[in-house]
């Protein structure tokens, strides 16, 4: 087999603060590789700005000037870390032979970068990475975390615990992964669709080396509400069986009425039928409507067709 051709691919969004030591760190990561005969001497990175507001372009650009590594463009706006990402990938398509997406943050091991490599010089097409633990997490994102995972995998979703988005794809897989047109992007669960052999590599994940995550808690339900409704109709299912629950304990509430009506005193006439049954069916019918204007939302975005990016700079 011969040596592989290999491109990091990481989108940044306000990363001034860690962009410099990562392009340190991943420079000596491929320079060791290219020593091993691992990769190729034309391998390179390159990083896909979304739409920084701080000095996050200028730092690459001057980067480009004199790292022969590395490569970047730049978003015409914030089109958010799926599209960025999916922007980086469609760069590469035909560029390298094989790809590894990863974070700019340096908390993804980036020594593991290695290990991805033997297992597609190992004839795997598609390796994903696997974080050893959540340590590093706190009580509430380590909760809402495996929450999300457990609820996707409930709903019949395709989905690896605990996998974000540090992968390596192969230039095939790749390419096949670009024929997936949709809007709504949620990566981790239209990377097993593709196929091809796969295999994992697990790392541990490192505190950051500076700055703070641009994942809000706003971004992250976002982020699983996407992930839901792309892949799941099981909501609009659970509508139905709610339906159906209603109707069977109203049926259950007009019998108590109308037998405490019939055979007791205590019954006060009009209350029980007309105020719960209305705060009850109230608060389903909003909620159904919410779910299910979440999956027109998704339609009508959908059939617009709209570009998911736009590239304004190219290094």
């Amino acid at each position: 087999m011969k040596i592989p051709k290999l491109a990091l691919v990481l989108p940044v969004y306000n990363e001034e603060e860690v962009l410099l030591e990562t392009i340190s760190r991943l420079t000596v990561v491929l320079g060791d590789l290219i020593l091993k005969n691992l990769i190729s001497e034309d391998s390179f990175m390159i990083f896909v700005d979304d739409g920084s507001k701080d000095k996050t372009w200028e730092l690459m650009e001057q980067s480009a000037q004199f790292n022969k590594f590395v490569k970047c463009i730049k978003l015409s706006r914030n089109q958010g870390h799926q599209n960025a990402l999916l922007a980086g990938m469609e760069y590469v398509v035909d560029k390298c032979d094989c790809m590894i997406s990863l974070d700019a943050d340096l908390q993804q091991d980036e020594n593991s970068i290695e290990d991805f490599l033997e297992k597609y010089l190992g004839g795997s097409e598609v390796v994903l990475g696997i974080r050893n633990d959540r340590k590093s997490d706190g009580f509430f994102k380590k909760m809402t975390a495996l929450g999300f995972y457990n609820i996707m995998q409930a709903m019949g979703v395709n989905i690896v615990k605990n996998h974000a988005d540090y992968r390596l794809l192969s230039n095939r897989a790749n390419k096949s992964l670009m024929r997936f047109e949709e809007v709504n992007l949620f990566l981790r669960g239209m990377i097993p669709l593709v196929g091809f052999k796969t295999e994992f590599v697990y790392f541990d994940v490192k505190d950051r080396f500076a700055g703070k995550s641009k994942y809000t808690l706003s971004k992250m339900l976002g982020f699983a509400i996407d992930g839901i409704t792309s892949f799941s109709i099981a909501p609009l299912r659970i509508i139905s069986v709610i339906g159906f629950l209603v109707f069977f304990l109203s049926m259950v509430m007009g019998l108590y009425v109308f037998g405490a009506y019939l055979f007791t005193n205590n019954a006060v006439p009009g209350w029980a039928s007309t105020v719960l049954p209305i705060y009850f069916i109230g608060g389903i019918q909003i909620l159904s409507l919410g779910i299910i204007g979440e999956y027109i939302g998704k339609i009508y975005k959908e059939t617009k067709k709209r570009p998911r990016y736009f590239i304004e700079k190219e290094i």
